[in-house]
């Protein structure tokens, strides 16, 4: 019997591009270093990366003749498979790229929507995936213009049929007609549960950062809620919701949301809405930034230039400096203009939860009010409403009625 050997698949090894302007050289090298990060995490292999620096990106081929010369060299020398590009090509240019280097062309958007399809797990989150792609595509068809494909056959389907182009954006119109009607269904349903959480009170917190800021480590520490970490970009994109205590005994929801990153594609901010308006509904924003990272404080102003996008900038915000086991807290001062409140961390050590549990608590006490008052038995329904809505803090019964000492929300206030 001959002996049966297991081949590995081979890596595609990709060639990365990117432009960058006057001034901007160390902006692209960052993002360059982010699109091979991006590109390991998809499962190819980067041989080599070109950087041109011009006044602007080339309207036709993204980068100049010249370059494309050297370019269609390395890809021969290198034995690459393709190129991606660092920023979102357009359909003239991904084909203009195609024809000059007659290999696979990739752009940023392309990159992400595939590790976004492959990190997909809940029935919403493939949807979401899907409709971005199917958008994406929707502007980049191409096909044999002069094809002509019969449909079917019999009755009604004789004639000069239908170009394959034409029945190619067809079936995608429809198709995306399809999955928006899927996801508003998904979306009410998501509108039922966050009206359960008004009826019970529950503040919620959303979990924000840039992708690969420890947001899914936060969850788990806090709440046990063993959700995958890794150190990766986008090892977790469908959202996550846990009950946490506070130390005082009142709960709160953690929802762990997308990761935001540099130049996300528009159709996935589009398809995620109904996601990322979890971070618009609630109440505080715990804002996990990797403390380690050069890039940090670009990477504060997309989280918030995201959030300002969705609507959700007028909330309270923690700020947690985490990965502070990576770097010495002494070469930075650590500030954030839109922070509230401000905490270091490293919470792959476990330093920094029993800090944010009394914080979160601090920020609950301050949207209430404190009272310690003596209700008659015939007002005992307001105190069944402090049970409710509020702390309660002590609650003794004496003869003359019942002495309560609760912390009240402000919005409740006038009823009780």
């Amino acid at each position: 019997m001959e002996d049966l050997f297991e081949s590995e698949k081979r890596k595609e090894r990709v060639i990365l591009v990117g432009v960058a302007g006057q001034g901007q050289e160390e902006k692209v090298y960052w993002s360059m270093k982010e699109l091979a990060e991006l590109t390991n995490t998809a499962g190819a292999e980067v041989v080599e990366q070109v950087v041109q620096n011009r006044e602007s990106i080339h309207p036709g081929t993204y980068v100049g003749k010249g370059k494309i010369d050297e370019i269609r060299q390395m890809l021969y020398v290198r034995e690459a498979d393709g190129i991606i590009c660092d920023d979102e090509l357009s359909p003239a240019q991904m084909k203009n790229l195609e024809d000059e280097l007659e290999c696979k062309v990739m752009d940023r958007t392309l990159l992400i929507l595939d590790i976004f399809a492959s990190r997909a797990k809940t029935s919403e989150g493939k949807i979401q995936v899907e409709l971005a792609q199917l958008k994406y595509r929707q502007a980049r068809l191409v096909g044999l213009r002069s094809s002509l494909s019969r449909l079917g056959g019999g009755i009604g389907t004789r004639g000069p049929g239908e170009k394959k182009l034409e029945m190619d954006r067809r079936l995608i119109t429809d198709r995306i007609a399809a999955l928006r009607r899927e996801l508003q269904e998904v979306q009410k349903h998501r509108d039922l549960i966050r009206e359960k959480r008004k009826k019970g009170q529950l503040k919620v917190c959303a979990i924000v950062g840039y992708t690969n800021a420890g947001k899914s480590t936060l969850l788990n520490v806090m709440t046990d809620a063993d959700v995958l970490e890794e150190d990766q970009l986008f090892a977790t994109l469908d959202p996550t919701t846990r009950v946490l205590d506070l130390p005082g005994g009142q709960q709160v929801l953690l929802t762990d949301t997308v990761g935001f990153i540099n130049k996300l594609p528009h159709h996935l901010i589009e398809a995620f809405q109904g996601t990322l308006e979890e971070a618009r509904y609630a109440d505080i924003l715990i804002h996990v930034v990797d403390a380690s990272n050069p890039q940090m404080e670009q990477q504060m102003q997309v989280v918030y230039d995201t959030l300002k996008q969705l609507g959700a900038q007028d909330k309270t915000v923690l700020t947690l400096f985490n990965k502070q086991d990576k770097r010495n807290p002494e070469e930075h001062n650590f500030t954030d203009p839109h922070a509230d409140y401000i905490l270091k961390t490293s919470l792959k050590y476990l330093k920094g939860p029993d800090q944010i549990k009394g914080t979160l608590e601090e920020i609950i006490k301050s949207q209430q009010i404190f009272i310690d008052r003596l209700y008659s038995y015939t007002e005992a329904s307001k105190v069944a409403l402090i049970r409710s809505f509020g702390q309660l803090v002590s609650e003794e019964y004496l003869p003359e009625g019942i002495k309560v000492q609760a912390y009240v929300p402000k919005e409740r206030y006038g009823n009780i």
